[in-house]
């Protein structure tokens, strides 16, 4: 049993003091906007509307983004290079073009690992989606449920990933919390799903997982080379971190599927969960 831990920032993990812009912000009422110009790299804006990347090597560090597009930032198929850093990406509840709801904080559709890190992120359905990417040091928190065009529930997750991709997906250091009720669309802290394709090469390192129907799905069958270690299943929605458990779609005969040193708040070591 390892010694309890009471909140994420209280035991070393971010929250709103250590993730956001650290400098003083310019008002940028630009709407939605499109960026073209590779190396382009945006900092101090206080930008009121998204990001949408057709270039490559673009930085977005020490801003804010609030948003009422399905994406606060989005990196279009065929574009590399991306990085958001020390930013706060969020959006306005009831606004947003999927029947008043938000989608994706930062969703990479290029063919190529981004890094998103010490960033301040809400709202979002799906804040962080995508397949091959580095997310370190980030604060998801306080996702809001929305009906879709469609009158259901949309999905939440704080990390999602959906399978099928080349490159590796490392999550690591970050607070992932989905509060959202299950009944109102919940999904996980972190959900790898293999929706198009076989989940592969992902590494989920020492983070605080709280919330979802289950805190992780961890890629079902068929995935490989998934590490989870190290990291701190959160009691504080669920007595199990996630409604009905810590974690499921657990491959434990995949080759390179790793789980050890995973625990909860209250100290109590989490086994792997029964092969799926």
């Amino acid at each position: 049993t390892a010694p309890a831990c009471t909140s994420p920032g209280t035991c070393g993990f971010p929250d709103a003091r250590t993730t956001g812009p650290r400098v003083e912000l310019e008002r940028h009422d630009t709407g939605n906007m499109s960026v073209k110009q590779d190396g382009t790299v945006i900092k101090g804006w206080d930008i009121r509307g998204s990001l949408d990347v057709y270039a490559n090597d673009v930085t977005v560090i020490d801003s804010r983004i609030t948003s009422t597009n399905w994406w606060g930032i989005n990196l279009r198929p065929g574009y590399t290079g991306l990085k958001v850093l020390h930013t706060t990406i969020t959006a306005v509840p009831g606004k947003g073009p999927d029947n008043g709801g938000v989608n994706y904080a930062v969703s990479n559709m290029g063919g190529s690992s981004i890094e998103v890190g010490w960033c301040d992120i809400s709202v979002f359905g799906n804040a962080l989606s995508m397949g091959q990417g580095d997310l370190h040091d980030n604060y998801v928190h306080d996702i809001v449920a929305f009906r879709n065009q469609g009158g259901e529930w949309q999905h939440t997750d704080a990390v999602i990933s959906g399978g099928g991709n080349k490159g590796r997906l490392t999550i690591r250091r970050n607070t992932l919390l989905n509060s959202t009720a299950v009944d109102k669309g919940a999904t996980a802290a972190v959900g790898l799903f293999a929706d198009t394709g076989v989940v592969s090469s992902v590494v989920v390192d020492g983070n605080w997982l709280a919330g979802g129907a289950y805190a992780l799905y961890g890629g079902g069958p068929g995935a490989t080379g998934i590490q989870v270690t190290n990291n701190v299943f959160s009691t504080q929605y669920h007595p199990a971190a996630g409604a009905y458990g810590a974690a499921t779609a657990w491959n434990a005969a995949g080759a390179g599927n790793v789980w050890k040193g995973n625990r909860m708040s209250d100290g109590r070591p989490v086994e792997p969960p029964p092969a799926s």
